[in-house]
Order: C-alpha cells, then structure tokens, then sequence
C-alpha cells in the first residue's frame, strides 16, 4: 500500500499545471534556458501523475508503447533539467559580462539556437545513447509506474550517469563567474534596472540556479557513488541485451522491503517534484508573475465587459 496516495499524484499534478504559468512571458522575454526548464519538468510531473495513478496498487503492463515512451522523456529530463540550469547560467553570465545590455536579432537567434542544442539536443543524444546500456525493456514498480531500465555496467557512466555531474559543475564555475562580473559592474547594473528593467528576475534566475547547481552536484555525486559500489562487468553487447524484451514487475511488499531500493525509487519520483517546487517558489508566485496574471485577467475581463455591452446595444437597437 502506497503511504503517499493520493498525495503524490495530487503534488504531481499541481505542480505540472503551476511551473507552467510563468511560461508565456518568459517565451517573451527569450528566455530559452528557462522555458525548458518548465517545458521539461512540467512533462516529467505529467508522467509521474499519470503513472502513479494507472499503477496504483497493480504490476500489470497495460500501456507498453507509453512505457517506452515516457521513460525516455525521464531519462532525457535527467540531464536536460542540469544543462537548463547551464543555460540559465551562461545567460547570467552574459548579461552581466556584457559592456552592453542590447543586441541584435541575429544574436539573439543565434544564442537561441544554441541553448536549443543545450537543453534539447544534448538531453535528445543522450536518450538514444542509452539504449546501448539498457538491460531490458523497462520495469514496473507498483505505485510507481514504469521506470527506465540501465544496466550498471561500467560504460553507463560516461554515457549517462556522469553528465548531471559534469553539467552542475560547469554551472557552478558559472556562478563564481557572475558573482564577479556583478561586483564589478553593480553601478552598471544599477542603472539598467532603473530604466524599466526588472532586477527581480535576475535575482531569481540566480537563486534558481544556485539551488539547482547545489543539489545537481550533490544528488549526482550520491547517485554515481551508490551505484559504482555494486557495478557489473561490462561483457558485450549481446550480453548486455540478452533480456532486452523482459518487462520487470516489482511489487509493492518487495521493492519496500528492501532499504536502498526503496530510497532510491521514492527518490527518483520524488525528484522531480522539489524541481518543480524550486521554480515555483521562485517563479510562479512571485509579485512580477502575480501581477501579470493579475493584467491578464483584468483584459479578459474588459474585454468580455466590451462584449457584452456591444451586444445588448445590438439588441436594444432591434426594439428602436
């Protein structure tokens, strides 16, 4: 029995549709770094709902082709959301580095262009590279759903396990990078800010990805370490794929009763959830998002106000 249900599928849910929200104005603003990074988690959080709900209390492989097709969307977000947050630093960086705080279409589309690589390209690569150390299919965890299925041999690490890591320490150099280019340039800064820009975003992209960074480098490091203890001998490929059609079943009784398979699976879904909480308290309910959201609704409502007189004029005019 799954101590957690309803309340998972309920925080997946939410924070799926709440990371969401920011999203139309940060499209506005170019942010590519961290439209993804919402695009990314809200899938995850989509799937995590879904999966906790059709597999609540129940192994059975009722949806196979979602299962192959999910858990990859998982595996690239285990990457994506990291190269996000590189992105979302290499951005900073070059802000606040800048001796100017304009450029040109051109520029703009061509640093598009490469974040788009970062954060969808790279997660995309990586997706089809692990098919070389997938053991088998996918596994079903009841209460969990369908989950990914990577043989821990030794070349999972440089295709896979290593890439969190190495993208958060990136960021981190990143950081020490901005925090530099921001004491030097703060007048600079000063009066960008004033002149309409908002400070406040900025400041939240950096707490964002500070954050991110911290928990990348440390839940990374924790995950390539538990698992190097117990990793196999790498023999060939027809070895590595010898069961690749088995779908595993894990009940709840089993996979419960073993400790470190039960952190490691609630940590996996688990995941995903404070990624979402991260951005949101960081974003979605923010006073710059509120009051946005807040103009939204104001127009909407004129403009059904501006409707709806319109109407009863024209109605009115039938009685004239």
């Amino acid at each position: 029995m799954d101590p957690t249900y309803p309340l998972y599928p309920i925080f997946a849910f939410v924070c799926f549709i709440l990371v969401l929200i920011p999203l139309p104005w940060h499209l506005q603003a170019w942010n590519t770094g961290t439209c993804m990074y919402m695009i990314w988690t809200g899938v995850v959080c989509l799937i995590q709902f879904a999966n906790s709900i059709i597999w609540h209390g129940n192994t059975i492989n009722k949806a196979p082709i979602y299962c192959d097709i999910s858990t990859r969307i998982v595996l690239g977000a285990g990457v994506a959301l990291p190269a996000c947050s590189r992105c979302i630093q290499r951005c900073l960086y070059r802000i606040t580095s800048s001796k100017t705080v304009t450029s040109t279409k051109e520029q703009k589309l061509r640093i598009i262009v490469i974040d788009l690589c970062i954060c969808l390209g790279f997660p995309l690569l990586t997706m089809a590279l692990t098919y070389i150390v997938q053991g088998h299919r996918f596994s079903i965890f009841e209460d969990i759903g369908c989950t990914p299925a990577i043989y821990n041999i030794w070349p999972a690490y440089p295709i896979y396990f290593m890439w969190p890591l190495i993208c958060g320490l990136i960021s981190s150099v990143y950081c020490v990078l901005i925090l530099k280019s921001f004491s030097t340039r703060r007048s600079r800064f000063d009066s960008f800010y004033s002149s309409g820009h908002s400070s406040q975003r900025y400041v939240r992209l950096m707490l964002l990805s500070v954050t991110d960074v911290v928990f990348t480098i440390a839940f990374s490091t924790w995950v390539i370490f538990s698992n190097a203890n117990e990793t196999k001998p790498y023999i060939s490929w027809a070895d590595t794929h010898s069961d690749f059609g088995v779908v595993r079943t894990f009940p709840s009784m089993i996979w419960r009763s073993v400790h470190e398979l039960r952190v490691d699976v609630e940590f996996d879904r688990w995941n995903i959830i404070m990624c979402a909480l991260v951005f949101i308290a960081f974003f979605t309910f923010a006073e710059e998002t509120r009051g946005k959201y807040k103009s939204v609704l104001a127009k909407r409502a004129n403009l059904r106000g501006t409707t709806s007189k319109s109407a009863f004029s024209n109605n009115s005019s039938r009685y004239d």
